[in-house]
């Protein structure tokens, strides 16, 4: 089960002016299963994109890149799961424009006004002719406050559908800030993660909105890891409406721009966190933070050699402080001229190793009180700097072999 990972609320999740969701059933992997969901944009919103680093990328993710690079009025995403239309070459992509050709159509849009995703197996065959044959219900279904609905048809491996949202007041308007993802597995995120929507009805200055997003992703999607795997169709979209009729926040100079980021942030984090919450076989929530070190970089180079290593994860699964495996990790983190004389680590609130070996306040009965918990927590000083950062994972179950061993059955 998801690591305490509260179960979604459709009346938590607030609609946002001028972003429509409708959901039907094509039957691409399970039959009678809900797996397309559309999107409507307003006409005026704004929208930017980032996308997986994997070169074996997906076609939507190729269309997607190519679409937003060429400053296409987006108005509609549609997003199927059970199939990642991944490793299926040009007819893939053909596959992923014939998907787009028929939406617009039913929109009465341009098809590069359409964005297309796709999650689930790679190396299969799109089977567009089901996802089209379910766009006219998509349609039809299409409703403000549809995101829990949503949130549960994207999923793949996920046990727990994932959606997030919050109000706050921007020059006296109240503006709505609700996102949706979906992951479990295959994730490490290199700019983003499997697919995840962000959308407000706030009014953002599009030259501001791709440098917002990045910021963004940097702190939550891109410092999260589940397996070390990044996936060949990772996408993050934030939209911006503009329907709230607070005024446009166009620098970062702006008096809102500071609290609208923060507000983003914080629904991003939420998501993204969910996503290790919910990792495929997962038992235990890891929060690993990495401080004094002379770039945010080097600080994140550590704390991802410590969240990858099956060992350490293994070790956290069965609850066993078999901690100089996180020494390990540090000492291979490629961070130059290291010195382990100086650094401290933490578990929780217990200070583990300092002055280059074992703290002599250290028991192992402290390390596996720690260890008992759900949520832990790794705290690494480098004292080499001022900058730090954060990541999220999880451990290694037996459920995670079954779950992939299992996955196209």
């Amino acid at each position: 089960m998801p690591v305490n990972l509260p179960a979604l609320d459709p009346a938590a999740l607030y609609p946002v002016k001028g972003i429509e969701l409708g959901i039907a059933s094509a039957g691409v992997k399970t039959a009678g299963r809900k797996d397309v969901v559309v999107m409507r944009l307003a006409a005026g919103s704004r929208t930017a994109g980032v996308f997986t680093l994997n070169k074996f990328c997906a076609a939507p993710v190729r269309l997607c890149r190519e679409y937003l690079a060429a400053g296409h009025d987006i108005r509609a995403f549609v997003v199927n799961t059970g199939n990642a239309n991944a490793g299926t070459g040009l007819d893939g992509l053909q596959r992923a424009k014939d998907v787009g050709a028929a939406l617009a159509q039913q929109l009465d849009l341009d098809p590069t006004q359409i964005l297309p995703f796709s999650t689930g197996v790679i190396l299969e065959p799109l089977p567009q002719q089901k996802i089209i044959a379910a766009l006219p219900a998509a349609v039809a279904d299409l409703q403000p406050a549809h995101w829990a609905q949503a949130a549960s048809a994207i999923m793949t491996t996920d046990i727990a559908p994932k959606a997030a949202s919050r109000q706050i007041t921007l020059g006296g308007k109240t503006v709505t800030i609700t996102g949706m993802c979906k992951g479990s597995g295959m994730i490490h995120p290199n700019m983003a993660t499997m697919l995840a929507y962000l959308t407000t009805d706030a009014t953002i200055a599009q030259p501001l909105l791709q440098p917002l997003l990045q910021w963004l992703s940097d702190r939550s999607f891109n410092s999260i890891t589940v397996d070390g795997d990044t996936s060949t169709n990772d996408s993050f979209m934030l939209v911006a409406t503009g329907q709230a009729g607070a005024a446009e926040i166009d620098s970062e100079q702006h008096p809102d721009f500071a609290t609208l980021r923060d507000a983003l942030l914080a629904v991003s984090q939420q998501l993204a966190q969910a996503v290790v919450r919910d990792g495929e076989g997962a038992t235990k929530f890891i929060t690993i933070n990495v401080e004094g070190g002379t770039t945010r970089d080097e600080c994140r180079a550590v704390a991802y050699a410590i969240a990858h290593s099956p060992l350490i994860k293994t070790a956290f699964f069965a609850s066993d402080p078999n901690l100089g495996r996180i020494l390990c990790a540090i000492g291979y983190s490629a961070v130059a001229d290291l010195d382990t004389d100086k650094l401290e680590v933490w578990l929780g609130d217990v200070l583990v190793a300092k002055d280059g070996g074992r703290a002599g306040s250290y028991s192992e009965e402290q390390g596996q009180r720690v260890m008992q918990e759900a949520e832990i927590s790794i705290t690494v000083k480098l004292a080499r700097g001022s900058f730090e950062a954060t990541v999220w994972t999880c451990d290694f179950s037996y459920d995670y072999v079954k779950i992939n061993a299992d996955y196209r059955s």
